[in-house]
């Protein structure tokens, strides 16, 4: 399920937030959504809770999506090879040095 949510969005730094939230808490209240900044980069993002239950309705978890998957497809007959599928997910490499 991929519905996309309209949101009409404000923005405002966190200054502003700080000095005006419960007028933006009342701005989310009414579907309107309030982007929060910081030196004019989005930070958070206010929402009301009518929009997060639609956001998160109807949400499975890992492994709730895995058992309908594997009930409705038979896992032998797609001919899945988990170590070809996943060999590049993981890094090898040693990381970045640290120095103590």
């Amino acid at each position: 399920m991929n519905t996309k949510i309209k949101l009409k969005v404000s923005e405002f730094s966190i200054a502003e937030a700080r000095r005006n939230f419960p007028s933006l808490v009342r701005e989310a209240e009414s579907g309107r959504a309030v982007r929060l900044t910081r030196r004019g980069k989005p930070v958070a993002l206010l929402i009301g809770h009518r929009e997060f239950e639609h956001l998160v309705a109807d949400r499975r978890d890992f492994v709730e999506a895995y058992e309908e998957f594997s009930k409705s497809h038979d896992l032998e007959d797609l001919n899945i090879d988990p170590n070809e599928v996943f060999c590049n997910s993981r890094d090898e490499s040693a990381g970045r040095d640290v120095s103590l």
